[in-house]
């Protein structure tokens, strides 16, 4: 079996990639500095569940300081698998407010990363990357090779010259990546400033739902366990390449909107807003390459996946009322 460095291991997508790695009998060192770009309690609850897994280390680090390079942490030494760089500071609205903060973890840290693979010879680096680097004018459903040197936030943009910073250290040290662009993903235990953890909690609240724009924007979103199957696939050796990993649904705000009125039972009261200059009006993904190269696709539809949200939310409705969604 072997032993991975997972990074930004309390995240709704790498505490699961670490949950699957772990049930799959391998060892996990897992990364977090426990930041609060959103309620710390989601963190403390994900962490918790590792934490008692036979297999799974905790160091708590922050991937943007070079502490990642000391000898003196339990990075070194150690005979590593592979970097899963799971690690970021997301939201393309939140990236206007403190842009720093943005390219210090996800180009910073990727740096750090980088340099840790090659001091210690670990051959793998698996890169989370977003759909929200296509930009405005994208074809869909996206495929990799559409245009994304015109990046609309911040976000995007660090994501993008992380990207581009692997492929150097790829073509200089033949470390071999896999860059994985994730569509809008969503399930139990989310990131609570995202669409679907709000909606869910507003609508079984009854408390008004915040909507930006009409409702007719579409987002292709992707169940939380069909990601961490397409990220640890992505742990095969390919050189250097950029994969999407996405929903095979596309779906308006509305009606998923609607879909949770269904689900919870009551009616949602809606209140629109403007919509954001940051937030892109489509994002559908085409993954013939992840079928293509690492034989995933996804598998839970919408309908199956937000019937688990909603049951995960009500069993946790005690605590997980009380979180703060940023709004």
């Amino acid at each position: 079996m072997s032993k991975y460095i997972v990074t930004g291991v309390a995240g709704f997508i790498a505490s699961r990639v670490a949950e699957f790695l772990l049930a799959g009998g391998h060892s996990v060192v897992g990364l977090d500095n426990m930041n609060d770009a959103y309620d710390v309690r989601m963190k403390e609850h994900r962490l918790q569940s590792l934490l008692s897994q036979p297999g799974f280390d905790f160091i708590r680090l922050d991937i943007a300081n070079r502490q990642v390079l000391s000898a003196e942490n339990r990075l070194h030494g150690e005979n590593f698998s592979a970097v899963i760089n799971l690690a970021a500071r997301a939201g393309v609205r939140k990236s206007l407010e403190d842009p720093w903060l943005y390219m210090d973890t996800n180009l910073t840290g990727t740096l750090n990363l980088l340099e840790l693979c090659r001091q210690e010879g670990i051959p793998k680096f698996i890169l989370a990357s977003t759909s929200s680097i296509y930009g405005a004018d994208a074809p869909y459903p996206t495929a990799e090779d559409a245009g994304s040197d015109l990046p609309l936030q911040p976000y995007a943009a660090s994501k993008k010259a992380a990207e581009v910073l692997c492929h150097s250290y790829h073509y200089l040290f033949d470390i071999d990546v896999t860059v994985v662009r994730y569509f809008t993903v969503y399930g139990p235990a989310g990131r609570p400033d995202m669409s679907l953890f709000r909606f869910t909690k507003w609508i079984t609240e009854g408390k008004p739902v915040t909507l930006f724009g009409d409702g007719q924007q579409t987002r292709g979103f992707t169940y939380i366990d069909d990601i961490a199957r397409g990220t640890i696939a992505a742990l095969k050796p390919v050189g250097y390449q950029i994969i999407n990993l996405g929903g095979h649904e596309n779906i308006r705000i509305m009606d998923l909107i609607r879909m949770l009125e269904n689900l919870i039972g009551r009616e949602a009261q809606i209140q629109k807003k403007p919509a954001h200059p940051a937030d892109m009006l489509c994002s559908w993904a085409n993954v013939e390459k992840a079928k293509r190269l690492l034989s995933w696709e996804p598998k839970v539809n919408m309908q199956q996946g937000l019937t688990n949200l909603v049951e995960w939310y009500n069993t946790e409705r005690a605590w997980a009322s009380t979180i703060n969604t940023g709004l």
